[in-house]
């Protein structure tokens, strides 16, 4: 995120993701608290009863006759203590000091728990500014409780306008409801994000507003029954809220041959949302291999020049269409068609190995004039099999020069 006011070119940004999880992971010292709630709440104060069988002599430690060190030291060794003597606004300013100078995470935010109560957020945001250390807790405590209004008020009043954007958005994550999830998203849209940012806020809300438009139309062909791609392949899930890559691939099996002008049209998504052609090409792949669509599959990969003449094209490499294929039980004779179209030699007679493309392997090693591969290769096909009776018919042919 870019752009800061004078004020934090002089004190830097911290980082803005942790977890005050991490502060509560364990005793990490004889005595401390495991959490806050063992020292104190956000409620009043609680009444702590002496321990039975003290010595007198220790009456002393549960007093309320502390000072500022000896409060904090009782905090981070995980004893109970009042901080409700600590009224004015200096002496709460001198605690949290103290807090800071003893260099541990749960002394610091108990005690801004405690201010978080007690000041007024003008007061306590004011103090916290010139304070980085306590401001970094307390930014990341706000979040991990979710207290959204506080924080919010917190970015506005240090006018970090892109983090302010940030935390609002984040909101819409625990929004169920499609269409209050989309009105939400789309008060986002003029929030001050950096250019990046707001390119994603608009594309997601324009992909949700996709999605319940498409969800109620399908759900409506579904139940009617009279669209055969439904009868055949029911919907396992609904779109909504899903990422735009399981919405291609969405479109690309319920709607491959829809018109550019719809919104479930693949294209229609491939242009509006910018999608490179490698993840649609390996998207729309995926999605015909598994309805078993070998015309669609064809036709994907079969570009024309201004001549009229047609050739093979795979932005994605013609060894991962292979696999693809494969996984997907695509007939030997389309699978031996594409393991041909791999350039890289070594690479198409590995696949043809591991796929049983014969004629690949046997072609190849005829092209390369390897007599030893293919005596090898000859092993591995059945007795008495078209492929051994080809095999055989290269291997006495007197017009191959042979490498070995």
């Amino acid at each position: 995120m870019k752009g800061r006011n004078s004020f934090y070119t002089q004190l830097p940004k911290p980082p803005s993701t942790y977890s005050l999880s991490s502060f509560f992971r364990g005793r990490t010292r004889p005595g401390s608290f495991q959490s806050l709630s063992d020292a104190l709440s956000d409620t009043p104060a609680k009444t702590y009863s002496p321990e039975l069988g003290r010595p007198k002599g220790e009456y002393r430690d549960y007093s309320n006759d502390w000072s500022l060190s000896d409060t904090v030291r009782r905090l981070r060794q995980g004893k109970v203590c009042s901080l409700e003597r600590f009224r004015s606004l200096q002496d709460k300013l001198q605690l949290l000091e103290e807090a800071i100078n003893m260099h541990d995470g749960n002394v610091i935010t108990a005690v801004l728990i405690f201010l978080k109560r007690t000041l007024s957020k003008e007061i306590l945001f004011r103090e916290l500014e010139v304070r980085q250390v306590a401001l970094r807790h307390l930014i990341h405590f706000l979040k991990e409780i979710g207290d959204q209004k506080l924080l919010l008020d917190l970015f506005r009043f240090l006018d970090r306008t892109e983090e302010l954007a940030l935390s609002h958005y984040r909101e819409h994550l625990n929004i169920q409801d499609p269409e209050k999830r989309k009105e939400f998203l789309k008060t986002c849209i003029g929030l001050p994000f950096s250019a990046e940012d707001s390119a994603h806020v608009q594309d997601q809300y324009t992909l949700l507003e996709r999605q319940i438009i498409i969800e109620a139309n399908d759900r409506h062909l579904e139940s009617s029954g009279q669209t055969e791609i439904f009868r055949k392949h029911p919907r396992k899930a609904s779109i909504l809220n899903m990422p735009l890559v399981t919405t291609l691939f969405y479109a690309c099996f319920y709607h491959y041959t829809e018109s550019e002008g719809t919104f479930s049209s693949p294209v229609n998504l491939k242009k509006t949302f910018k999608i490179p052609d490698r993840q649609y090409v390996l998207t729309a792949l995926a999605a015909r291999a598994k309805l078993r669509a070998w015309n669609d599959v064809d036709a994907l990969f079969t570009t024309k020049n201004w001549l009229g003449y047609t050739k093979k094209r795979a932005p994605i490499g013609f060894h991962r269409v292979v696999e693809i294929l494969h996984k997907n039980s695509a007939p030997v004779q389309i699978l031996q068609e594409y393991v041909n179209l791999v350039e890289d030699v070594d690479t198409k007679l590995n696949l043809a190995t591991k796929f049983k493309c014969h004629d690949v392997v046997i072609d190849t090693c005829r092209d390369l004039k390897d007599r030893q591969q293919l005596l090898a290769y000859r092993s591995k096909v059945d007795k008495g099999s078209a492929e051994e009776e080809k095999i055989d018919v290269i291997l006495s042919s007197s017009q191959i020069r042979w490498k070995n």
